[in-house]
């Protein structure tokens, strides 16, 4: 299970305002880094969305039992295959007016076993949601006998 991914924006404030109002919880400010935020579904699974600085790069510490460290990276990347599928309890069209108003594409897609709403935040980063409905297809999917089997002869065509 994982309870937390982070994330980069150029506006973590706003980003993780938006992202609560799609995990259906709360945006506070995360004080592990300046001018970071989270996005917590408050579920009892302790889900959040850490949102960082775009700049802000995480580095092992320079010693054995030295802790993750902040780097500042002005080399910045416009896009990363980094993304998530997340499970929210919004519909399709509460996804899209959400995006809208956020000035993010959104667009729902078939990937053929199951279906995600792209929801791309700041144009930039995506995650795709899956409604109640998606999430049951995701889950059919996945929960197949043969998922291995397929993923495995799938990547030999590649």
């Amino acid at each position: 299970m994982i309870h937390h991914i982070s994330i980069a924006a150029h506006n973590p404030q706003h980003v993780a305002e938006v992202l609560a109002r799609v995990l259906g919880g709360k945006a506070v400010p995360f004080n592990a880094h300046f001018g970071s935020y989270m996005a917590s579904s408050l579920d009892e699974y302790g889900t959040m969305i850490e949102v960082y600085p775009a700049d802000i790069e995480l580095a092992p510490g320079n010693q054995d039992q030295e802790q993750t460290q902040f780097h500042k990276n002005a080399n910045l990347h416009q896009f990363s295959p980094f993304h998530a599928a997340i499970s929210v309890s919004l519909d399709a069209e509460e996804i899209t007016q959400i995006a809208t108003q956020a000035g993010w594409r959104v667009l729902r897609c078939n990937r053929g076993s199951f279906e995600v709403m792209e929801f791309w935040i700041e144009n930039h980063q995506l995650l795709e949601l899956l409604t109640p409905e998606m999430a049951s297809q995701y889950l059919n999917y996945t929960r197949n006998r043969n998922l291995v089997e397929t993923l495995t002869h799938s990547a030999t065509r590649v």
